[in-house]
């Protein structure tokens, strides 16, 4: 994980889009257009090599502004396109339907909350007092990882 002084996550999510491009770049032959694998195959390799980059830590970095999950999504979509060779003019959202897959904001959300699971059913204490928030005093209006569940 990329942290800079501020915790804007930009960094960690330019640098993880570079990585997915290159990782992209070197398996198009196996999941692009004319490649002989079928839908369900390429999909298989989607969840299995790319996905897993993304949502390293993303119960983390997935209180980032909208602009940096942004970037995820249009690789996301640019990659399932590429998979079933989708024309332009069908939606994102079908697109995702039909893929029975997620937005990267649902897939940030049910993290979190699987996450939250585990840090409640810990057997350490200091693991469970992290959900207190009854002294937060709040100056920015920068959202905080146990606001992804609600």
């Amino acid at each position: 994980m990329t942290l800079d002084a501020k915790l804007r996550w930009k960094g960690h999510v330019k640098k993880k889009r570079d990585e997915l491009g290159l990782k992209y770049k070197h398996m198009y032959q196996l999941m692009g257009t004319r490649s002989a694998l079928s839908t369900h195959n390429k999909l298989v390799l989607y969840k299995q090599i790319l996905k897993p980059v993304w949502t390293y830590g993303i119960q983390l970095w997935g209180c980032t502004k909208p602009s940096n999950i942004a970037i995820i999504q249009r690789f996301k979509i640019k990659v399932l396109r590429d998979i079933v060779n989708a024309p332009w003019y069908v939606r994102n959202t079908d697109l995702h339907r039909d893929l029975k897959m997620e937005m990267v904001t649902a897939e940030i959300r049910r993290f979190a909350r699987k996450h939250e699971d585990k840090l409640l059913h810990h057997y350490n204490v200091e693991a469970i007092q992290l959900f207190d928030n009854s002294e937060l005093q709040r100056r920015l209006k920068r959202t905080k990882p146990f606001q992804l569940v609600s």
